[in-house]
């Protein structure tokens, strides 16, 4: 059963008793980005987990879990934008943040969402640098290198999964566990939603 069928029969059971909640990910079962909701001009390549063409790519898993945390390498500098996105986000244009279903930092280090910077120059990112992103249904917070960037969003609502986003040139590797900076206490790689029926 893919995760988007699970997704959909989490609305129908919900208030029924019966119970959904994050496992997690067995061998077999991959968090990476996902083929199937990319823009048309993105590649993904080495397993799914590095973005290269022009465009954005979701991840496979929504954060469900209630903090969770991921990483993404910028292996070449470019266009490019790192957050969360809804599966009704505009995939086709970075760095992201240009609808309402998007909250990203771009190269540029200003945080968007809407078309609009909520945060600006935030960050120099270079090339080898490594950005973090933290959700715990609250708040969604950025690092580099692994100090938090102190510059929070909130207000977001729905499923939402990680999203990469890249022009350019840019390159970016995502990093869903095994992580090279040490994980924000308290937050959990991302899990896999599961029906405990």
């Amino acid at each position: 059963m893919s995760i988007a069928s699970i997704c959909c029969f989490k609305s129908c059971f919900e208030g029924t008793g019966f119970s959904l909640k994050p496992v997690p990910v067995k061998v077999g079962e991959r968090i990476c980005l996902d083929e199937c909701h990319k823009g048309p001009d993105v590649l993904l390549i080495k397993n799914c987990m590095r973005l290269c063409g022009a465009g954005g790519a979701l991840c496979t898993a929504p954060l469900v879990q209630n903090k969770s945390y991921f990483e993404v390498k910028l292996q070449q500098a470019g266009v490019w934008g790192v957050g969360l996105a809804t599966r009704n986000a505009d995939l086709t244009i970075a760095p992201g943040g240009n609808d309402p279903e998007t909250w990203v930092i771009s190269s540029e280090g200003n945080i968007r969402h809407n078309a609009t910077i909520l945060h600006q120059n935030v960050m120099t990112p270079k090339e080898g640098d490594i950005i973090g992103v933290t959700y715990d249904h609250i708040e969604l917070n950025f690092h580099l290198n692994g100090k938090c960037l102190e510059k929070p969003v909130s207000g977001i609502r729905g499923t939402v999964y990680p999203v990469l986003f890249v022009d350019d040139g840019a390159v970016l590797d995502f990093i869903p566990q095994d992580f090279i900076e040490t994980q924000p206490s308290g937050f959990e790689t991302i899990m896999l939603e599961k029906s405990l029926l």
